[in-house]
């Protein structure tokens, strides 16, 4: 039976802020997002504030809010993923069940969003916001345009489904393509090794996952080895035909600790012959950012500012925020929010009222001093 949960005044605020903010489509792709929508509701549920709204072009929309003079900023993408078809209602419909909510972006993460919503329609404290639309593209315009700012804060508390725990380490990634050229030609006879793009695409694809292999004992804090991942392979013609170009989609996902250079070189160095193209084509640092002694500063730092805040510290993570790109930037930041990553991306995605109702006391009682 799941715990029964007490429906507070600050817990029905937050989901009828999130009925709303689901009802609005943030998918990315298509990034057909602009500075009405979403932002329109944001703007006008946001009492007392300053607010900025800006379009950085390409689906990518920011929201800067501050009201008096807050030490922290929270951030919070509202951009989801597609929805797909295994879903078994309206993904922009949110429903309500005995102990949690389903609809598009409730997990990942509109929910972080509508109780940061409910806190600062809660009482008059300071806060400082800062809602973005291209997290789910590797494309962070948003951020960017905030760190060139130069805005100064304590820390920055990034919301992104950490099951109600502080996390103040990540791993990074790398996303990369490649290419590779072969000679068109028909397939009965005998090949060459190199005659082939989609041969020789295989073959670097087992070497790579050997090398995966090797490193698997790397270690940083609880992060063991580096996560790998050929996501897609396209190339040649038909059966019968030798494929003169394949084109490869790669990431990786390093510890800290790692050097993501390096490990480009041996990934590029693999490919038998040169491939004919290798291009990083996205690189979000690992959290603490920078040289691995600088990293334990800042690690500890951003755990103090969980104890202050009286947040229950979690295990380092596998997957990648936003909150490395503050890091990178000269901030102390920390990743927290509610739900749980496994729901992240998936058909139904779901967020307990649990986690809803602790996430929205603790930013209350962070911004208003509420107990």
């Amino acid at each position: 039976m799941p715990d029964l949960i007490i429906m507070t005044d600050l817990l029905e605020t937050t989901l009828t802020h999130l009925e709303q903010l689901v009802s609005f489509d943030t998918r990315n792709p298509p990034r057909a997002i602009d500075t009405d929508g979403i932002f329109d509701y944001l703007r006008a549920n946001l009492p007392g504030f300053e607010v900025e709204v800006t379009d950085h072009g390409a689906g990518a929309v920011s929201l800067y809010a501050v009201r008096g003079t807050p030490k922290y900023l929270f951030n919070v993408h509202l951009d989801t993923v597609p929805d797909s078809p295994a879903w078994s209602a309206s993904p922009h419909v949110m429903r309500r069940l005995d102990d949690r909510v389903v609809g598009l972006g409730v997990c990942d993460i509109k929910g972080a969003a509508a109780a940061l919503v409910a806190a600062a329609n809660a009482g008059q404290g300071d806060a400082a916001f800062l809602f973005t639309s291209d997290e789910e593209a590797n494309d962070p315009r948003g951020v960017a345009a905030f760190l060139a700012r130069r805005q100064l804060y304590e820390a920055v508390i990034v919301a992104e489904p950490t099951m109600g725990e502080a996390v103040l380490a990540h791993r990074g990634i790398s996303s990369v393509l490649l290419r590779f050229a072969g000679r068109a030609g028909h397939a009965s006879g005998k090949q060459d090794p190199s005659a082939s793009a989609l041969h020789q695409a295989m073959r670097w694809g087992g070497r790579a996952l050997d090398h995966v292999e090797s490193l698997s004992h790397a270690r940083f804090g609880g992060l063991t080895g580096l996560r790998f991942n050929i996501g897609r392979v396209e190339g040649g013609i038909k059966a019968n035909m030798i494929a003169p170009a394949a084109e490869l989609r790669f990431g990786f996902r390093p510890l800290p600790s790692m050097d993501v250079d390096g490990l480009l070189a041996t990934f590029a160095g693999l490919a038998e012959p040169e491939a004919a193209h290798f291009e990083e084509t996205f690189r979000g640092p690992s959290l603490p950012s920078g040289e691995i002694a600088r990293a334990e500063d800042k690690r500890l730092a951003a755990r103090d500012v969980a104890d202050a805040l009286e947040l229950p510290i979690g295990n380092a993570v596998d997957f990648w925020t936003e909150a490395s790109l503050f890091s990178a930037g000269g901030y102390t930041a920390l990743v927290y929010g509610p739900g749980d990553i496994a729901q992240a991306h998936t058909a139904d995605e779901f967020v307990t009222l649990e986690q809803l109702q602790r996430y929205a006391e603790s930013v209350n009682r962070i911004i208003n001093g509420a107990a």
